[in-house]
Protein backbone atom coordinates (compact mmCIF):
# COMPACT_ATOMS: atom_id res chain seq x y z
CA UNK A 1 0.00 0.00 0.00
CA UNK A 2 1.22 3.45 -0.36
CA UNK A 3 3.47 5.33 2.46
CA UNK A 4 0.07 7.66 2.82
CA UNK A 5 -2.11 4.71 3.91
CA UNK A 6 0.26 3.17 6.42
CA UNK A 7 1.05 6.78 7.89
CA UNK A 8 -3.23 6.83 8.17
CA UNK A 9 -3.61 3.67 9.51
CA UNK A 10 -0.79 4.43 12.12
CA UNK A 11 -2.57 7.56 12.73
CA UNK A 12 -5.73 5.68 13.69
CA UNK A 13 -3.94 3.03 15.61
CA UNK A 14 -2.37 5.84 17.56
CA UNK A 15 -5.28 7.24 18.66
CA UNK A 16 -7.15 4.19 20.01
CA UNK A 17 -5.53 5.06 23.59
CA UNK A 18 -6.73 8.70 23.91
CA UNK A 19 -3.98 8.80 26.82
CA UNK A 20 -1.40 9.05 24.63
CA UNK A 21 1.29 11.82 24.33
CA UNK A 22 1.67 14.15 21.11
CA UNK A 23 5.09 12.48 20.76
CA UNK A 24 3.84 8.84 21.70
CA UNK A 25 0.91 9.35 18.38
CA UNK A 26 3.81 10.28 16.21
CA UNK A 27 5.79 7.15 17.55
CA UNK A 28 2.98 5.11 17.01
CA UNK A 29 2.33 6.56 13.38
CA UNK A 30 5.63 6.98 11.92
CA UNK A 31 5.93 2.85 12.87
CA UNK A 32 3.67 2.65 10.47
CA UNK A 33 5.70 4.40 7.80
CA UNK A 34 8.93 3.16 8.35
CA UNK A 35 9.10 -0.12 7.12
CA UNK A 36 9.22 1.74 3.73
CA UNK A 37 12.60 3.28 4.20
CA UNK A 38 14.24 0.21 2.35
CA UNK A 39 12.35 2.28 -0.73
CA UNK A 40 14.50 5.20 -0.57
CA UNK A 41 16.86 2.73 -2.72
CA UNK A 42 15.19 4.31 -5.69
CA UNK A 43 16.56 7.34 -5.56
CA UNK A 44 19.63 5.91 -6.09
CA UNK A 45 18.49 3.50 -8.36
CA UNK A 46 16.66 5.99 -10.95
CA UNK A 47 19.58 8.08 -11.08
CA UNK A 48 22.27 5.70 -11.74
CA UNK A 49 19.86 3.27 -14.37
CA UNK A 50 21.92 4.55 -17.42
CA UNK A 51 25.28 4.52 -16.55
CA UNK A 52 27.84 1.88 -16.36
CA UNK A 53 27.30 0.34 -13.19
CA UNK A 54 23.57 0.80 -12.19
CA UNK A 55 22.73 0.63 -8.10
CA UNK A 56 19.43 -1.79 -7.56
CA UNK A 57 19.22 -0.76 -4.39
CA UNK A 58 15.72 -0.71 -4.61
CA UNK A 59 14.57 -3.22 -6.93
CA UNK A 60 17.09 -5.28 -4.40
CA UNK A 61 15.86 -4.32 -1.16
CA UNK A 62 12.63 -2.61 -1.26
CA UNK A 63 10.42 -4.92 0.81
CA UNK A 64 13.64 -6.95 2.32
CA UNK A 65 15.42 -4.83 4.73
CA UNK A 66 12.63 -2.93 6.47
CA UNK A 67 9.53 -5.30 6.31
CA UNK A 68 10.94 -8.09 8.89
CA UNK A 69 10.62 -9.30 12.13
CA UNK A 70 14.38 -8.12 13.11
CA UNK A 71 13.33 -4.51 11.91
CA UNK A 72 10.14 -4.51 13.94
CA UNK A 73 12.49 -5.59 17.00
CA UNK A 74 14.69 -2.87 16.39
CA UNK A 75 11.53 -0.57 15.93
CA UNK A 76 9.90 -1.59 19.38
CA UNK A 77 13.57 -1.40 21.41
CA UNK A 78 14.31 1.90 20.60
CA UNK A 79 10.64 3.35 21.34
CA UNK A 80 11.25 3.31 24.91
CA UNK A 81 13.84 5.65 24.65
CA UNK A 82 11.53 9.14 22.91
CA UNK A 83 8.25 7.28 24.32
CA UNK A 84 6.72 8.89 27.57
CA UNK A 85 4.26 6.13 27.90
CA UNK A 86 6.13 3.33 27.33
CA UNK A 87 4.55 -0.29 27.41
CA UNK A 88 1.43 0.97 25.44
CA UNK A 89 3.60 3.09 23.28
CA UNK A 90 5.52 0.19 22.55
CA UNK A 91 2.68 -2.15 21.96
CA UNK A 92 0.82 0.23 19.55
CA UNK A 93 4.29 0.57 17.80
CA UNK A 94 5.21 -3.24 17.11
CA UNK A 95 1.23 -3.08 16.01
CA UNK A 96 0.91 -0.09 13.62
CA UNK A 97 4.68 -1.79 12.10
CA UNK A 98 2.71 -5.32 11.95
CA UNK A 99 -0.11 -3.60 10.17
CA UNK A 100 2.00 -1.75 7.60
CA UNK A 101 3.37 -5.69 6.77
CA UNK A 102 -0.09 -6.67 6.76
CA UNK A 103 -1.54 -4.02 4.20
CA UNK A 104 1.60 -4.78 2.18
CA UNK A 105 0.43 -8.66 1.94
CA UNK A 106 -2.97 -7.42 0.91
CA UNK A 107 -2.36 -4.69 -1.21
CA UNK A 108 1.21 -4.19 -2.87
CA UNK A 109 1.41 -6.15 -6.11
CA UNK A 110 3.14 -4.06 -8.50
CA UNK A 111 1.87 -2.57 -11.67
CA UNK A 112 3.70 -5.40 -13.44
CA UNK A 113 1.84 -8.05 -11.25
CA UNK A 114 4.90 -9.27 -9.62
CA UNK A 115 4.04 -9.80 -6.04
CA UNK A 116 6.72 -8.42 -3.07
CA UNK A 117 6.55 -11.66 -0.74
CA UNK A 118 7.69 -10.53 2.39
CA UNK A 119 10.45 -12.45 4.03
CA UNK A 120 9.43 -12.34 7.61
CA UNK A 121 11.66 -14.16 9.44
CA UNK A 122 14.78 -11.98 8.25
CA UNK A 123 17.73 -11.60 9.65
CA UNK A 124 16.86 -14.72 11.36
CA UNK A 125 15.66 -17.48 9.11
CA UNK A 126 15.38 -16.43 5.14
CA UNK A 127 12.73 -19.75 4.82
CA UNK A 128 9.76 -17.46 5.12
CA UNK A 129 8.29 -15.50 2.81
CA UNK A 130 4.80 -14.03 3.11
CA UNK A 131 2.44 -13.89 0.03
CA UNK A 132 -0.43 -13.91 -0.85
CA UNK A 133 -2.56 -15.25 -4.07
CA UNK A 134 -5.47 -12.51 -4.28
CA UNK A 135 -3.09 -9.40 -3.35
CA UNK A 136 -4.44 -5.73 -5.17
CA UNK A 137 -2.88 -3.96 -6.97
CA UNK A 138 -1.30 -0.84 -5.42
CA UNK A 139 -4.01 1.46 -7.78
CA UNK A 140 -7.04 -0.61 -7.05
CA UNK A 141 -10.28 0.49 -6.34
CA UNK A 142 -9.52 -1.22 -3.33
CA UNK A 143 -6.51 0.06 -1.92
CA UNK A 144 -7.74 3.89 -2.57
CA UNK A 145 -11.36 3.37 -0.53
CA UNK A 146 -8.76 2.35 2.61
CA UNK A 147 -7.03 5.18 2.29
CA UNK A 148 -10.08 7.26 1.74
CA UNK A 149 -11.88 5.36 4.89
CA UNK A 150 -8.26 6.18 7.04
CA UNK A 151 -8.48 9.51 6.01
CA UNK A 152 -12.07 10.04 6.69
CA UNK A 153 -11.22 8.61 10.37
CA UNK A 154 -8.77 11.13 10.49
CA UNK A 155 -11.14 14.25 9.91
CA UNK A 156 -13.52 12.55 12.34
CA UNK A 157 -10.82 12.25 14.98
CA UNK A 158 -9.55 15.93 14.02
CA UNK A 159 -12.87 16.86 14.96
CA UNK A 160 -13.66 15.04 18.05
CA UNK A 161 -10.32 14.90 19.54
CA UNK A 162 -9.17 18.71 18.44
CA UNK A 163 -6.39 17.51 17.07
CA UNK A 164 -4.69 16.10 13.39
CA UNK A 165 -1.92 14.36 12.50
CA UNK A 166 -0.92 17.57 11.68
CA UNK A 167 0.15 18.25 14.92
CA UNK A 168 3.38 16.47 13.72
CA UNK A 169 4.24 18.88 11.28
CA UNK A 170 2.91 22.14 12.61
CA UNK A 171 1.08 23.02 15.80
CA UNK A 172 -0.71 26.25 14.11
CA UNK A 173 -1.71 24.46 10.89
CA UNK A 174 -2.99 21.84 13.13
CA UNK A 175 -5.05 24.13 14.60
CA UNK A 176 -6.07 26.32 12.15
CA UNK A 177 -7.69 22.79 10.46
CA UNK A 178 -9.45 21.72 13.53
CA UNK A 179 -10.75 25.35 13.96
CA UNK A 180 -11.86 25.49 10.39
CA UNK A 181 -13.17 21.74 10.67
CA UNK A 182 -15.35 22.53 13.75
CA UNK A 183 -16.23 25.80 12.29
CA UNK A 184 -17.51 23.70 9.03
CA UNK A 185 -19.03 21.20 11.23
CA UNK A 186 -20.38 21.98 14.33
CA UNK A 187 -20.86 19.38 17.35
CA UNK A 188 -24.60 18.83 17.50
CA UNK A 189 -25.83 20.06 20.97
CA UNK A 190 -27.05 17.37 23.05
CA UNK A 191 -30.74 16.12 23.25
Amino acid sequence: MSPVTHFFMGWAVANTVPSLTKRDRALVTWASVIPDIDGLGIVAEVLTRNSPHPLTWWSDYHHVLGHNLGFALFVCAIDPVFGKDRIKTTLLVGLSFHLHLLADLVGARGPDGDQWPIPYLLPFSSKLHLTWSGQWALNAWSNLLTTAVLKGIAVVLAHRRGFSPLEMLSKRGDAVFVHALRNRFPAKPPT
